[in-house]
């Protein structure tokens, strides 16, 4: 019995020991050179399958089944390979070689189930041999996926996903379970459950796996029939609504292809607008996700005025021609070569600009499509599309030939380093890696991945106005803090001399005239023409007596500042026939026309008296008419 027991615990492939017990002494003896040489010959037939000569790994596996015709390995491989070959009957005597050695062989049992579910079109023959498989290891995840597979393809499609979710027990990142169920959510009309389902593929694969090309592919498609819907145009209407509520001020989005980004939002104070307004480059993917990210951008600065921490980003000419300096080589390179000065001028001011806008953004967008990916699942697809065109551009303008080679190497670096990040966001949110293509210095990884980590440090807890850290952050460590100034808003929007230069505006063209003097001007000339043709406008009286009431505790100051935000947004045109005019001075109050020209003549008197006749507004009579009418505290 003892004999027995040590030969079969010896015996290796299908080498036996010789077994010989005396005086109580217990003697094994194996054929190592025997196994070496066979294990030495089995791998390097693997070797050869592995590279597609099949038919070198034959010769030798033929050699080691006449030697050892009781290896079920040897059978097993040789079945795989007649397989590949496309010789199935061949591969189906092999492996029942393999089977009839070792009946527990997974692999073989495995393959079987594959050849007949894949080639003989036979699923119930196949699901035997699935079984058989299962019977000798449960866990065996790759052959509960086959069988899952199969099942699908037979059309008992809620069969197959009981394997699928059994798989994903045993192996939460096995990718080719996900892309199967992204197949069967697809097929079921479960669009955006088929799409998380491909973005765990390739979350989960090798980049160099086929299952990572198979997922992006099935990513894109299934994005794209979901970009046709109307969801994103719902999601953008209703956080639209939240944030007109939250800032006190419409929202406009409007299409403009001419801006230099994909999209760009225009504060309305920065414009001396009615409305805030978000545009957007139409040409490009996934359009929706634009125009939100651009929400989100104004989310943020609602959020970090309501606390007092928004920051304004300023860039004098100061700040450019400092940078001039700092590429001074570049440019005198470029002027030797014979390039027009103009050209060597529209160049730098590109770069300036272009690097200004990266360094303010990088970070931000970290948080604004971090925010995008978890609070709005159902802009994911939207989102994959848009992210791809962006990072894709962004790769190509610092891989370029002609880029890399006239632009400064500083500016160039730091430019690769914030397009880094955002492809380390890409690969966070959807699995796609675009690393190895900048071709970046282990410097400029090192750097991007730093930068990356401080993000998800703020991540964590984020509070209104920190993301400003990070653009002082990033821009003094990769030398750009020269370039631009981050200010106080509530400070410089307040100081002395920002309210000097409105005034000053105001005097020399208190109705913003010059912006369009063909049109505004006839405009203007064409409603003074008519307030003399109607004498006293009652509802003008009326409304003055009503600001007269509201400004009667302010303070001269208190009404100036409101006189000032009504004489910018003025500078767009006022007309008496429109409402829905606002003013974030006077919260909860929406003006029609004359009611807003009444606040503007009434603030005006009593601030500035000694301006008055530079607004050319015809209502002296309404003025002394509302004076009589209004009676102080």
């Amino acid at each position: 019995m003892i004999i027995n027991k040590l030969t079969e615990y010896y015996t290796y492939n299908s080498v036996t020991p010789t077994i010989k017990i005396e005086n109580n002494w217990v003697t094994i003896e194996l054929d190592f050179e025997k196994i070496i040489s066979q294990q030495n010959q089995f791998i390097q037939a693997v070797n050869f399958c592995e590279k597609g000569e099949f038919g070198e790994a034959k010769k030798i596996l033929f050699n080691l089944v006449k030697s050892n015709p009781s290896n079920s390995e040897y059978h097993r491989i040789l079945g795989q390979i007649f397989s590949e070959e496309g010789k199935q009957d061949e591969a189906i005597d092999s492996l029942i070689d393999a089977l009839k050695w070792n009946p527990k062989n997974s692999w073989a049992l495995l393959m079987m189930g594959n050849i007949f579910s894949k080639y003989k079109n036979d699923i119930s023959t196949a699901l035997k041999y699935y079984d058989q498989a299962l019977i000798v290891n449960p866990e065996d995840h790759i052959t509960i996926n086959n069988i899952g597979a199969n099942l699908m393809q037979t059309g008992k499609v809620e069969e197959a996903k009981l394997y699928f979710d059994q798989v994903l027990k045993i192996n939460s990142n096995y990718p080719n379970t996900h892309l199967a169920l992204s197949y069967l959510y697809q097929n079921q009309g479960e669009l955006l459950n088929a799409f998380q389902a491909s973005i765990r593929a390739i979350k989960c694969s090798a980049k160099n796996d086929e299952i990572y090309q198979k997922g992006i592919s099935k990513s894109i498609e299934i994005a794209r029939e979901i970009s046709v819907s109307n969801i994103g145009q719902e999601i953008i209407s209703n956080y639209k609504a939240k944030l007109e509520l939250d800032g006190d001020r419409k929202v406009d989005v409007q299409i403009n292809n001419a801006i230099p980004t994909a999209a760009k939002l225009e504060l309305a104070e920065n414009y001396n607008r009615v409305n805030h307004v978000v545009f957007y480059n139409d040409e490009f993917p996934a359009v929706e996700h634009l125009i939100m990210h651009e929400l989100v951008h104004l989310d943020l600065i609602l959020q970090a005025r309501k606390s007092e921490t928004n920051k304004l980003f300023i860039s004098t000419q100061d700040n450019k021609k400092q940078f001039r300096k700092s590429i001074r080589e570049t440019l005198l390179n470029l002027e030797k070569r014979g390039i027009k000065p103009e050209a060597i001028e529209n160049f730098s001011t590109g770069l300036f600009e272009g690097i200004n806008s990266q360094v303010f953004n990088a970070p931000i967008d970290l948080f604004i499509e971090d925010f995008l990916n978890h609070e709005f699942p159902q802009l994911n697809p939207f989102q994959f599309l848009s992210l791809l065109k962006l990072n894709q551009d962004g790769l190509n303008a610092v891989t370029d030939k002609q880029a890399v080679e006239i632009s400064p190497k500083s500016i160039l670096s730091s430019s690769k380093i914030l397009n880094l990040v955002n492809s380390l966001q890409i690969k966070e949110l959807f699995g796609i890696d675009f690393l190895s293509e900048y071709k970046a210095s282990n410097s400029e990884i090192k750097i991007a991945s730093d930068f990356f980590d401080e993000f998800k440090e703020y991540r964590k807890d984020r509070k209104p106005g920190e993301e400003y850290e990070l653009v002082q952050n990033w821009s003094n460590d990769l030398g750009l803090n020269q370039n631009f100034e981050l200010v106080d808003e509530l400070k410089y929007r307040s100081k002395d001399d920002f309210a000097d230069s409105i005034l000053k505006s105001i005097e020399d063209d208190p109705l913003g005239l010059e912006d369009d003097v063909d049109f505004k001007k006839k405009e203007m000339d064409k409603f003074i023409s008519s307030q003399e043709t109607i004498g006293v406008n009652m509802a003008v009286v009326m409304f003055m007596a009503d600001a007269l009431k509201f400004f009667e505790e302010m303070t001269t100051e208190e009404i100036k500042k409101i006189g000032f935000e009504i004489a910018l947004q003025g500078t767009q045109g006022y007309n008496p026939d429109e409402s829905n005019y606002r003013i974030s001075s006077i919260k909860g109050k929406t003006f029609s026309g004359y009611q807003i020209l009444a606040y503007y003549y009434v603030s005006w008197a009593l601030a500035i008296p000694e301006m008055l006749s530079k607004l050319q507004l015809p209502y002296e009579n309404e003025y002394k008419l509302a004076l009589t009418m209004h009676k102080p505290k």
